[in-house]
């Protein structure tokens, strides 16, 4: 007996007994339907963190100067004479100075004590990828005056300053700075998000917070630098203070690949419970084939009576495990594609199956079928053919 005809025998048996089939394929279908949901929307999650964190540059690097405890400094025109002397592995750098306090606009009273207040250079736009729709952003002439100038968010322009902020006057702890710029939207523009920002240059804000300033925002010309850009900055930095403890070095992309590995790692454990129904499912499989056989003791020594060869027998049995392993694989298939981009919608993330991860559930909703079958076939093929014509 051929494949072919092997496999529409099985079609006709899972025909003749749908409700039956359905029971068996129940497990394969919740198993498959699992995996692609769970693995779908891992990978959707994965996709949105690591795309907020390539909005926020994966070439920068984040350098925080503690010091404490140390009689020796790094300032603003030490890293500025690194960043120039290794032009052709960085792209920019920016001080940057953090305030905490309230904002409020120059006739309102109403604060607003969400906004992050940040003092940075002329080139932080170019580092950070902001992009205005008005106005300027900070110059080199307002560090070196130290300008009372601001660039606000689209959430201050919109919500303060009705859509018009550019020449208004905006204060911050009580000082007033005119807004000179305003950046486009980057999220939903709502407080607390990353529209609700206001930018002072970094000399004007460091003289507000009567400190030093301690961090430090570097951008690689591509992120494949980052590890080159690291080396410098640390080598710099331990020659003055040779201790590592009195500055900390960030590279955004290591912080991406670890987050990546946590999440491939979850997905991994996650499919490996789903698994577990695959399990089951095979194990109801091989149940019903071993049913099945004893059901068709006769059948099968009329077969063997009639020339089927034991590998004959084996072969049908095993088809037909695989056969319903597969139809319930597809099926789970379907299930776990709709459901997972339906979840998807509703937890507001791009959740489609992966062709990967498609191929891999049938794969395996396949080979379960045809291990478990092999037990039930191997019984089936060993049957002598006078017992089982007189099998009643």
């Amino acid at each position: 007996m051929g494949f072919t005809q092997a496999f529409k025998l099985a079609v006709k048996s899972l025909a003749g007994s749908k409700m039956r089939a359905f029971l068996t394929m129940l497990g394969i279908i919740i198993g498959v339907g699992s995996v692609i949901i769970l693995v779908s929307l891992m990978q959707g999650m994965t996709g949105e963190v690591t795309s907020m964190f390539e909005d926020m540059g994966t070439n920068t690097l984040t350098v925080m100067v503690t010091g404490r405890g140390s009689s020796r400094t790094v300032d603003v025109d030490d890293l500025y004479a690194l960043y120039e002397e290794n032009t052709d592995v960085f792209l920019g750098m920016s001080p940057t100075v953090s305030l905490n306090g309230t904002v409020k606009s120059g006739a309102d009273s109403d604060s607003f004590s969400s906004t992050s207040v940040t003092g940075v250079s002329e080139q932080y736009a170019e580092i950070k990828k902001l992009t205005l729709s008005d106005g300027r952003f900070i110059s080199y002439a307002d560090l070196n005056a130290r300008g009372k100038i601001a660039v606000v968010g689209s959430y201050l322009a919109n919500t303060v300053y009705g859509g018009n902020a550019v020449g208004q006057t905006v204060k911050v702890n009580g000082s007033a700075f005119t807004i000179v710029g305003v950046l486009e939207e980057q999220s939903d523009s709502t407080a607390g998000s990353t529209d609700d920002c206001l930018y002072l240059p970094y000399t004007t804000a460091s003289k507000l917070t009567f400190g030093s300033i301690s961090s430090f925002t570097f951008a690689t010309k591509d992120a494949s630098l980052n590890s080159q850009a690291t080396t410098l900055l640390d080598n710099a930095l331990y020659a003055v203070f040779q201790n590592e403890d009195y500055y900390n070095i960030s590279d955004m992309q290591e912080i991406v690949d670890s987050m990546e590995e946590m999440t491939g790692m979850m997905t991994m454990v996650l499919v490996g419970i789903a698994g577990i129904s695959l399990l089951v499912g095979g194990i109801g499989i091989m149940n019903i084939m071993l049913v099945s056989v004893t059901e068709r003791t006769r059948e099968i020594g009329i077969r063997k009576s009639l020339g089927a060869k034991k590998r004959d027998i084996m072969r049908q049995f095993v088809i037909e495990a695989g056969t319903t392993s597969a139809l319930g694989g597809v099926i789970g298939i379907i299930f776990g594609a709709v459901v997972a981009v339906v979840l998807g919608r509703i937890i507001g993330i791009s959740a489609e199956p992966s062709v990967s991860a498609v191929l891999v559930s049938f794969g395996v909703s396949v080979a379960i079928g045809v291990f478990f079958g092999f037990m039930p076939a191997n019984k089936a093929a060993k049957l002598n053919p006078i017992d089982a014509l007189r099998y009643d």
